[in-house]
Protein backbone atom coordinates (compact mmCIF):
# COMPACT_ATOMS: atom_id res chain seq x y z
CA UNK A 1 0.00 0.00 0.00
CA UNK A 2 1.30 3.44 -0.95
CA UNK A 3 -0.06 6.78 0.17
CA UNK A 4 0.65 9.84 -1.94
CA UNK A 5 0.48 13.48 -0.85
CA UNK A 6 0.90 16.33 -3.32
CA UNK A 7 2.01 19.86 -2.52
CA UNK A 8 3.28 22.96 -4.27
CA UNK A 9 0.22 24.11 -6.16
CA UNK A 10 -0.91 27.71 -6.20
CA UNK A 11 -1.68 30.79 -8.27
CA UNK A 12 0.89 31.99 -10.78
CA UNK A 13 0.91 34.40 -13.71
CA UNK A 14 1.30 33.15 -17.25
CA UNK A 15 4.95 32.58 -18.05
CA UNK A 16 5.75 31.75 -14.46
CA UNK A 17 6.91 28.53 -12.82
CA UNK A 18 5.81 26.15 -10.11
CA UNK A 19 7.26 22.94 -8.72
CA UNK A 20 4.89 20.26 -7.51
CA UNK A 21 6.00 17.58 -5.08
CA UNK A 22 4.47 14.21 -4.30
CA UNK A 23 5.60 12.47 -1.14
CA UNK A 24 5.06 8.72 -0.93
CA UNK A 25 4.87 6.44 2.06
CA UNK A 26 6.46 3.01 2.11
CA UNK A 27 9.91 1.52 1.79
CA UNK A 28 9.81 0.34 -1.81
CA UNK A 29 9.27 3.64 -3.59
CA UNK A 30 11.93 2.89 -6.19
CA UNK A 31 9.82 -0.04 -7.45
CA UNK A 32 6.97 2.29 -8.36
CA UNK A 33 6.35 3.87 -11.70
CA UNK A 34 5.07 7.38 -11.00
CA UNK A 35 2.94 9.74 -13.02
CA UNK A 36 1.32 13.14 -12.96
CA UNK A 37 -2.16 13.75 -14.32
CA UNK A 38 -4.38 16.81 -14.35
CA UNK A 39 -8.05 17.59 -14.59
CA UNK A 40 -9.45 20.94 -15.63
CA UNK A 41 -13.05 21.95 -14.87
CA UNK A 42 -15.47 20.22 -17.20
CA UNK A 43 -12.75 18.08 -18.76
CA UNK A 44 -11.53 14.53 -18.37
CA UNK A 45 -8.39 13.74 -16.42
CA UNK A 46 -5.38 13.74 -18.73
CA UNK A 47 -1.85 12.43 -18.64
CA UNK A 48 0.93 14.96 -18.04
CA UNK A 49 4.18 13.08 -17.37
CA UNK A 50 5.54 9.85 -15.92
CA UNK A 51 8.83 8.35 -14.81
CA UNK A 52 10.28 4.90 -14.25
CA UNK A 53 11.32 3.68 -10.82
CA UNK A 54 14.99 4.40 -11.41
CA UNK A 55 14.25 7.76 -12.97
CA UNK A 56 16.04 6.73 -16.11
CA UNK A 57 13.11 7.12 -18.48
CA UNK A 58 10.49 9.84 -18.64
CA UNK A 59 7.38 10.37 -20.71
CA UNK A 60 5.46 13.57 -21.48
CA UNK A 61 2.24 14.69 -23.03
CA UNK A 62 2.82 16.73 -26.17
CA UNK A 63 1.12 19.72 -24.57
CA UNK A 64 3.78 20.02 -21.86
CA UNK A 65 6.88 18.71 -23.62
CA UNK A 66 9.74 21.18 -23.34
CA UNK A 67 8.04 23.12 -20.52
CA UNK A 68 7.54 20.53 -17.76
CA UNK A 69 10.11 18.19 -16.24
CA UNK A 70 9.38 15.15 -14.08
CA UNK A 71 12.04 13.89 -11.68
CA UNK A 72 12.27 11.76 -8.55
CA UNK A 73 14.43 11.40 -5.48
CA UNK A 74 14.09 7.83 -4.24
CA UNK A 75 16.04 8.60 -1.07
CA UNK A 76 13.29 11.07 -0.17
CA UNK A 77 10.39 9.01 -1.55
CA UNK A 78 9.38 12.02 -3.62
CA UNK A 79 8.52 12.73 -7.23
CA UNK A 80 8.53 16.26 -8.63
CA UNK A 81 6.96 18.11 -11.51
CA UNK A 82 8.80 21.29 -12.49
CA UNK A 83 6.47 23.45 -14.55
CA UNK A 84 7.92 26.36 -16.51
CA UNK A 85 6.41 28.78 -19.03
CA UNK A 86 2.98 28.14 -17.58
CA UNK A 87 -0.08 28.96 -19.63
CA UNK A 88 -3.68 29.61 -18.58
CA UNK A 89 -4.64 26.30 -20.18
CA UNK A 90 -2.41 24.53 -17.63
CA UNK A 91 -4.93 25.46 -14.95
CA UNK A 92 -6.18 22.25 -13.36
CA UNK A 93 -6.04 20.02 -10.33
CA UNK A 94 -2.82 18.05 -10.58
CA UNK A 95 -2.72 14.48 -9.29
CA UNK A 96 0.19 12.23 -8.49
CA UNK A 97 -0.27 8.53 -9.23
CA UNK A 98 1.76 5.37 -8.81
CA UNK A 99 1.91 1.69 -9.62
CA UNK A 100 4.46 -1.10 -9.61
CA UNK A 101 5.99 -1.89 -12.95
CA UNK A 102 8.40 -0.50 -15.49
CA UNK A 103 6.34 0.13 -18.62
CA UNK A 104 5.61 3.66 -19.84
CA UNK A 105 2.14 3.95 -18.35
CA UNK A 106 0.22 6.97 -19.62
CA UNK A 107 -3.42 6.05 -18.93
CA UNK A 108 -5.07 6.82 -15.62
CA UNK A 109 -6.73 3.39 -15.31
CA UNK A 110 -3.26 1.83 -15.29
CA UNK A 111 -2.44 3.35 -11.89
CA UNK A 112 -3.40 1.89 -8.53
CA UNK A 113 -2.54 4.71 -6.14
CA UNK A 114 -3.57 8.36 -6.24
CA UNK A 115 -3.00 11.48 -4.23
CA UNK A 116 -5.71 13.97 -3.30
CA UNK A 117 -4.61 16.54 -5.86
CA UNK A 118 -3.25 20.07 -5.72
CA UNK A 119 -4.75 23.08 -7.50
CA UNK A 120 -2.69 24.97 -10.05
CA UNK A 121 -4.16 28.21 -11.39
CA UNK A 122 -2.43 30.22 -14.10
CA UNK A 123 -3.72 33.75 -14.66
CA UNK A 124 -3.41 35.56 -17.97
Amino acid sequence: QVQLVESGGGLVQAGGSLRLSCAASGRTFSRYFMGWFRQAPGKEREFVASITGSGGDTYYADSVKGRFTIARDNAKNTVYLQMNSLKPEDTAIYYCAGRQGSYGYTRDFQYNYWGQGTQVTVSS
